[in-house]
C-alpha cells in the first residue's frame, strides 16, 4: 500500500504519516521542503501519485493568525493552489490513485445555534472563512478525474496533544479559563468589506456558541475507514457526534486541570487580546454545530465522544511519537 500525504508537516499530517508507517505502508510526502516532492514541481508530484493507492491532502496555512490582506491571500492560496496542483498531477498520472481525500472545514457552515448542520441540509455561511472553504472545495471537485473517488472531509477543531490545546490550557492555568462572551463591537469598513469582522450574535453573549470538535485519533481512523468504503464519496463531516458549547468546554477543561476559577472574557477583552496575540475572535465566537450524519450512517464508530473524558485523556498522556 502506497500513501501520498500532502501537508505531512502539519498537526494532522504528522500523525497520519506516523500511523500509516506504523501500519507497514509506504508513505510519500508533498511539501515545501524535506518532502519527496515539493510544491511547484508538478512533474515530481505526478510521479509520486502515479500508482499510489491513496492521496491525502492536508495542506493549508493555519487560520490561527490575524486576517491581514497578506495572511488572507496566503490562507486562500495555500489551499486552492495546492489542491489545484494535485488535481493536475492526478490527471497526468497513468495510474491515478483510486481515492483522493482532501481536507476541508466545518467552518463552511453558517453560525448555527438553532440546529445542527448535516451534509444533506447544512446551510453554508458567509464571510472570508466560508468563501475560502467554498473555493477550496471547488478546486477539489471541479476537475474531471475519471476513476478517482474524491472525498472532502469537513473537520471541526481537531483535539490532541499540542495544537489548540496549548493556548486553551495556558488560559485555564492562568485563571482565564472562563467562557468567551460575545458583545457589540464596531468593525472598520475594510474589515467588514473583507468579511473578517465577527458580527454580534446574542447566543454567544452567554458563552453558548456551539463547539464541534474531533479527536486526532478519530481523524486518522476515519481516513482508514473511508478508504475501505468504496460506496462513499463527496462531502463528509468529520466531527464528534455530540457538539459541546464554549462555556461547557472551558468548565470541562478547568475540572481536568484542577483549576477552580476561570474568569470569563467579554468581547472587548477578546478583541484586545486577539489583536495582541495576532489571531481573530471568530475562532472562539462563531457557533459551529455540525454532526457527522454520513459517517454514522455508514457505521463508523467514534472512539472519542465525551468531551471531558477526551480532554482528560489528552492531558494525561503524551501523543504517540510522530
Amino acid at each position: 500500500m502506497t500513501v501520498v500525504i500532502a501537508g505531512a508537516s502539519g498537526f494532522m499530517g504528522r500523525r497520519l504519516d506516523a500511523e500509516r508507517r506504523r501500519a507497514g505502508e509506504r508513505v510519500l510526502t508533498v511539501g515545501r521542503s524535506g518532502a519527496d516532492a515539493t510544491w511547484g514541481d508538478t512533474a515530481a508530484i505526478t510521479r509520486l501519485v502515479d500508482g499510489a493507492d491513496l492521496l491525502v491532502n492536508l495542506a493549508g496555512k493555519s487560520v490561527n493568525c490575524r486576517y491581514t490582506p497578506a495572511n488572507r491571500a496566503e490562507i486562500l492560496r495555500s489551499r486552492v493552489e495546492t489542491t489545484a496542483e494535485l488535481g493536475r498531477a492526478v490527471a497526468a498520472a497513468a495510474a491515478p490513485p483510486p481515492l483522493w481525500i482532501n481536507s476541508s472545514t466545518a467552518t463552511i457552515y453558517r453560525h448555527a445555534d438553532d440546529r445542527p448542520q448535516t451534509e444533506a441540509d447544512g446551510e453554508l455561511g458567509a464571510g472570508f472563512s466560508v468563501e475560502v472553504a467554498k473555493a477550496w472545495e471547488r478546486a477539489f471537485f471541479e476537475p474531471e478525474l475519471p476513476g478517482v473517488r474524491r472525498i472532502a472531509i469537513r473537520t471541526a477543531i481537531v483535539l490532541g496533544r499540542g495544537s489548540v490545546m496549548v493556548p486553551l490550557t495556558r488560559l485555564a492555568r492562568f485563571g482565564l479559563g472562563g467562557a468567551q462572551l460575545d458583545g457589540r463591537w464596531p468593525g472598520t469598513p475594510a474589515r467588514i468589506a473583507a468579511g473578517v469582522h465577527h458580527r454580534y450574535r446574542p447566543s454567544s453573549a452567554h458563552g453558548r456558541q456551539r463547539f464541534s470538535w474531533v479527536h486526532i485519533d478519530d481523524v486518522v481512523a476515519a481516513i482508514a475507514f473511508l478508504r475501505d468504503r468504496e460506496d462513499l464519496d463527496g462531502v463528509i463531516n468529520l466531527v464528534a457526534p455530540e457538539a459541546s458549547d464554549d462555556r461547557t468546554l472551558m468548565a470541562d477543561l478547568r475540572r481536568v486541570l484542577g483549576v477552580p476559577i476561570g474568569l470569563p472574557a467579554t468581547r472587548w477583552m477578546l478583541e484586545l487580546g486577539t489583536f495582541a496575540i495576532r489571531t481573530e475572535t471568530e475562532l472562539v465566537l462563531k457557533s459551529r454545530w455540525v454532526v457527522p450524519d454520513r459517517l454514522l450512517a455508514a457505521g463508523f464508530a467514534f472512539r472519542h465522544t465525551d468531551l471531558e473524558e477526551t480532554l482528560r485523556a489528552i492531558l494525561a498522556r503524551p501523543e504517540r511519537a510522530s
